[in-house]
């Protein structure tokens, strides 16, 4: 597990706001309940882990909030 500032990366980030959001768009009209709050429970292991993580670790853009 990850402690501390996440390593910055452009090339994710830029894919992440492009592809990324045109992907969870079709997905979110597709399938129902898709990216809706409480879908841990098909997943809890991963949910705990992402809980974790998103706990412990921050981005650079934190640091300028």
């Amino acid at each position: 597990m990850k402690y501390g500032m996440r390593k910055p990366s452009i090339k994710k980030s830029i894919a992440a706001r492009t592809k990324g959001q045109a992907t969870r768009a079709i997905k979110r009209a597709v399938i129902p309940g898709y990216g809706k709050k409480g879908m841990g429970v098909l997943h809890p292991k991963r949910a705990l882990y992402n809980k974790v993580y998103h706990k412990t670790t921050f981005s650079l853009w934190d640091l300028f909030k």
